[in-house]
């Protein structure tokens, strides 16, 4: 069992990120919101994030710290991101990988195409230089 709080420690986020070969150079800037992860007892377990507004949104950012990883709480924090974009408007979510294509796959995720990422997507920051042109694309509606 998990809930979303609001992230408020930069560094915190950035550190796990970077710990986990994850992107971290943008956190900071706008159009993105964050979350920490926070198990029964309170404890930080991950962190995930969503990127812009509209019908297509962009996954950032996910995840599971070391410690917690293994029992289900990778699908439990996406569940939880998707739930806070449809909240938001958000028809689809996109995100771009290097390594966990395999996982989103298991959560109804779609590979899709570069090219067929809407502009919201192709423009962002993580798709024109944070994530390299091998990274797979994928969508799941919500």
């Amino acid at each position: 069992m998990l809930s979303l709080a609001p992230q408020s420690n930069a560094g915190e986020l950035a550190a796990a990120l970077i710990a986990a070969k994850l992107p971290a150079d943008d956190i900071s800037e706008g159009g993105r919101r964050f979350w920490r992860a926070i198990d029964e007892t309170g404890a930080v377990i991950g962190y995930g994030g969503l990127e812009g507004s509209g019908a297509d949104l962009l996954l950032r950012s996910v995840v599971i710290l070391p410690a917690r990883r293994g029992s289900g709480l990778g699908r439990a924090l996406i569940d939880a991101l998707l739930r806070e974009a449809k909240h938001a408007g958000g028809r689809r979510v996109w995100l771009l990988t290097t390594g966990a294509a395999d996982f989103f796959d298991r959560l109804g995720f779609e590979r899709k195409e570069r090219a067929d990422a809407p502009a919201v997507v192709t423009q962002s920051r993580q798709f024109t230089a944070l994530c390299p042109a091998s990274a797979m694309v994928l969508v799941k509606s919500v």
